[in-house]
């Protein structure tokens, strides 16, 4: 059996990379910014996911060997004009958190009727200073009136898929993993390395 590649995300968020690790199953050896001594912090200073993912794809790919993994990815509220977006993992203030988040997310939602949003995720692929390819997913739903459900992270108990009636935190990982953003966005990501072998 082939050795399984290395691939370092170009994160800090353990949710994030146990995500990615459990979608690409056995193919790869994943692992993030943890497991890397000195890795620098890059600004996502972007002002479209596909920005900050470059960013961070490069920044990271700098300074280490291999294939590097990045992702920027977001809740956009239509009532909303599209926020929180990019600015998602910070939409409660620098230093916010997903329980401040969200009850930003709340109180902006509070009597709203068009409850239409999307989570979606843009991801490059880098080697070196070579970014090597980019892509994106997306999955529409609406906003729930209130959080339900213990599993996932950020907006996951507040976000209601299309063709479903439970959140993200209800419908639990291996039904997520499935239909998410990142899902999709990893979907073309393991098409693209498909053909490039």
């Amino acid at each position: 059996m082939k050795e399984p590649q290395e691939l370092l995300v170009a994160t800090r968020n353990r949710h994030k990379t146990e995500e990615i690790a459990a979608m690409l199953g056995d193919r790869f050896r994943v692992r993030d910014l943890s497991a890397v001594s000195g890795a620098p912090e890059v600004e996502e200073t972007g002002t479209t996911f596909l920005e900050n993912a470059r960013l961070k794809a490069l920044g990271i790919s700098a300074v280490v060997s291999g294939l590097v993994l990045a992702d920027d990815s977001g809740l956009e509220v239509d009532a909303l004009g599209g926020a929180p977006g990019v600015y998602s993992a910070r939409y409660a203030g620098e230093d916010g958190n997903d329980t401040a988040n969200n009850a930003k997310l709340m109180l902006d939602m509070d009597g709203v009727e068009n409850r239409t949003a999307r989570f979606r995720c843009v991801m490059v692929l880098s080697h070196g200073d070579d970014v090597l390819g980019e892509f994106d997913g997306s999955v529409e739903g609406r906003i729930a009136d209130a959080a339900r459900g213990g599993g996932g992270f950020g907006y996951d108990p507040f976000f209601v898929p299309d063709g479903h009636n439970e959140t993200f935190a209800e419908l639990g990982a291996e039904v997520k993993n499935t239909l998410s953003h990142r899902a999709r966005a990893l979907e073309k990501l393991m098409r693209w390395l498909e053909t490039e072998k």
